[in-house]
């Protein structure tokens, strides 16, 4: 029996280095947007491979820059997927546009360029394309339909579609770098994009402090110069972390085949980053889900649903039958770089022994 304390779901990977940068910065005396924000926006687009960023504070505020900065006006539409956090429509409707959802894939959980076409209108300016889990939507497909992408890499930097890193391919694309995403500053997003004019609107709309001109819906949405001096130490292991969960996706995959779960697709073209291991249970074969996951709880381990609740069901919308079977079925197990390989035995022995 493999015992030991409560493995949490997530949880951040930080170290000592992560520590004296932070510490460092508060010692400059220099704590508010500075050198280390403008060094921060450089590493991550030569990271994605675009031309810059905008260091924002939160993935939510990227996510509504970059609908503006694309020129998305209030009565526009925007189209995105249903079975997603509640970022992406609150950031459309804040800005005064139309949310349209659509439904996901199968088998990828990523928006399905299919349902995308039967909704286009006059009025479509932008699709929000969320790369779910650590894998990128088909964002070939999604091209043909000629409208402007912003890509939500919140969960899946450094993972490619057809040799193309996500978030160098649409106008525009959005990072999140809350505790426990794939690096983290605590709270902090940034908007990145190969288009200059995208950028500079992105700045203009960031601040208004020193401005030349008033700028009707600027605001504050800087990133602190703390937050940054942790997201540069972050950098420098953002390949290792990569390294790290794609290892600890091979333990998964290798323990749970066999068993009937489904384990996480990788459609041919695309690599996976792991930011979640999500599998499915099989509909009618296991318990539901909540019950699953209170016995894993119970036996310390902390299972979740990788999508608290679909769009659709927030506003009693019907009409979403794969988002509703992701609801039903995926459950992410625990998965970041500092799990070692004694926690994921546990995972794996408590998971088959409770799914048996």
């Amino acid at each position: 029996m493999i015992s030991g304390p409560p493995i949490a779901h997530s949880r951040p990977t930080l170290d000592a280095q992560d520590a004296r940068a932070v510490a460092q910065a508060v010692r400059s005396g220099w704590l508010a947007q500075g050198s280390r924000v403008e060094a921060f926006q450089r590493k991550m687009a030569a990271f994605v491979g675009v031309r810059g960023g905008v260091a924002v504070n939160s993935g939510t505020t990227a996510l509504e820059l970059a609908l503006l900065a694309i020129g998305v006006k209030s009565g526009d539409e925007v189209i995105l997927p249903s079975y997603v956090c509640a970022a992406p429509w609150l950031a459309v409707r804040r800005i005064g546009a139309k949310p349209k959802l659509v439904d996901i894939e199968p088998d990828s959980f990523a928006i399905d360029p299919v349902q995308a076409k039967k909704v286009l209108t006059r009025r479509t300016r932008a699709i929000i394309v969320p790369h779910l889990f650590g894998l990128p939507a088909d964002l070939t497909r999604l091209q043909a339909l000629h409208v402007p992408l912003i890509e939500d890499c919140a969960q899946t930097l450094g993972a490619t579609e057809r040799g193309r890193k996500v978030g160098s391919v649409g106008a525009a694309a959005v990072c999140s770098f809350y505790a426990t995403k794939l690096l983290c500053t605590g709270e902090g997003g940034m908007l990145l994009s190969r288009k200059a004019v995208i950028l500079e609107q992105g700045r203009v709309l960031r601040e208004y402090d020193e401005e030349p001109l008033l700028v009707p819906g600027a605001s504050n949405r800087k990133m602190t110069d703390l937050q940054a001096a942790l997201g540069l130490s972050q950098v420098r292991r953002l390949r290792w972390f990569l390294q790290r969960r794609k290892a600890i996706a091979g333990m998964y995959r290798k323990a749970f085949a066999g068993t009937g779960v489904a384990l996480p697709a990788v459609p041919s073209g695309r690599t996976h980053c792991y930011y979640r291991f999500v599998i499915r249970l099989q509909d009618g074969r296991h318990s539901s889900l909540e019950k699953v996951m209170a016995r894993l709880d119970h036996r310390g381990v902390q299972c979740r649903r990788p999508v608290f609740r679909p769009l659709h069901r927030y506003l009693n919308l019907k009409g979403f039958p794969e988002s509703e079977k992701a609801h039903r079925t995926a459950l992410s197990l625990p998965i970041y770089p500092s799990m070692s390989d004694r926690m994921v035995r546990r995972v794996v022995t408590v998971l088959r022994e409770e799914l048996a």
